[in-house]
């Protein structure tokens, strides 16, 4: 790891520390924006696929020849997001947000946060989106950029 890559790490974890996550929760959401990445590549390549015939379970397949491999893949995936809905939610509790009951502490990281996964590798795949980043009544799709992205 260069220091470069040392002190951007380091400035992550600080920024979602600062919003109200543990440092063992901003380094397992960096885990779970890497697996993300490495899943959205697979998928983009074709190396991935889904059939609706297979359940939705994912298989391998190899877009050079176009076959598909019975094995199964592990959905690393589907454990990512709810890896990250559970970390994402136990901040929100911790804060002082219960779901759909509103606000109920006065901690300085309290108010709601919420997480978008975009599907394109090019980029992070991951954003921790806080109230003000997406304009009421605006989609999330064009503003999510606006959120601390994890990389």
């Amino acid at each position: 790891m260069t220091k470069r890559e040392a002190t951007r790490q380091t400035r992550q974890q600080d920024v979602l520390v600062s919003l109200g996550f543990t440092s063992g929760e901003a380094d397992a959401l960096r885990r779970i924006s890497l697996t993300l990445h490495r899943w959205a590549e697979h998928e983009c390549n074709g190396t991935i696929e889904r059939d609706a015939t297979r359940q939705d379970r994912p298989f391998w397949s190899n877009p050079n020849t176009g076959r598909h491999y019975v094995a199964p893949v592990a959905d690393r995936e589907r454990g990512a997001l709810r890896r990250l809905d559970a970390i994402v939610t136990a901040r929100n509790v911790r804060a002082g947000w219960v779901q759909n009951a509103g606000y109920y502490g006065v901690a300085p990281s309290a108010f709601p946060l919420s997480h978008y996964v975009q599907g394109d590798p090019r980029g992070a795949m991951l954003y921790i989106l806080r109230p003000g980043d997406v304009p009421d009544g605006a989609d999330v799709d064009s503003y999510y950029s606006r959120g601390v992205s994890i990389y």
